[in-house]
């Protein structure tokens, strides 16, 4: 069983110009994603997938492997899953880690802890995420959120996904496993400059120490 970490990083970014280079702590934002996956002992292997030149000298030289993205798969249009189908036929994965850079701050440990979960509960998916108490304004007259359900939100830190379901287009499987996690590791996805500034502010108050 082949287990392959693969880290989505293409060059081009509305909400911010070179997002998996800018900086956080003096170290590019893919460079905690690539320091994570070099932690874990149970992936066989893990890959950047990248069209952008920048990217892959970075991913390089912090120790990363890299997909060379074809340019058809780095537009505003092409699907998470139609970048990993490409992975897979490149590196002949079983299993498939998605570490999306965006999301850099995780728990020490967290892709091999859900790699054992994943195995362990013969799972067909796994996500990273935690409970949400939010509803639509309006949907509920004044209930209290101890009464609400909840539902659970990936939060896009890890996702584990059999090769076979991503080859069909599909994002989950039928057994699905949700990995609850702090709160602390989710506050936030990297997608314009407020995201930006505060996770700045976080690490410089040392918020993940």
């Amino acid at each position: 069983m082949k287990i392959i970490g693969i880290i989505p990083a293409r060059g081009g970014s509305k909400g911010i110009k070179n997002k998996n280079l800018i900086t956080i702590n003096k170290k590019p934002l893919i460079y905690w994603t690539i320091k994570t996956a070099k932690e874990s002992k149970l992936l066989n292997d893990f890959y950047v997938s990248t069209e952008d030149i920048n990217i892959k000298k970075i991913s390089l030289k912090f120790g990363s492997k890299v997909i060379d993205r074809p340019k058809k798969l780095a537009n505003d249009t092409a699907t998470t899953l139609s970048v990993l189908q490409h992975s897979i036929k490149v590196t002949d994965a079983d299993i498939i880690v998605c570490l999306q850079p965006t999301s850099p701050i995780r728990p020490k440990g967290i892709i091999d802890k859900a790699i054992k979960l994943f195995i362990r509960n013969k799972s067909d998916s796994l996500a990273t995420g935690r409970i949400l108490h939010n509803y639509e304004w309006g949907k509920f007259n004044n209930i209290s959120r101890q009464k609400l359900n909840g539902w659970f939100w990936d939060d896009g830190l890890l996702y584990i996904m059999k090769s076979n379901h991503i080859l069909k287009n599909q994002w989950t499987g039928k057994k699905l496993y949700r990995l609850e996690i702090d709160k602390t590791y989710n506050l936030l996805e990297i997608d314009d400059q407020t995201d930006l500034k505060i996770l700045r502010k976080l690490i410089k108050f040392n918020y993940y120490d």
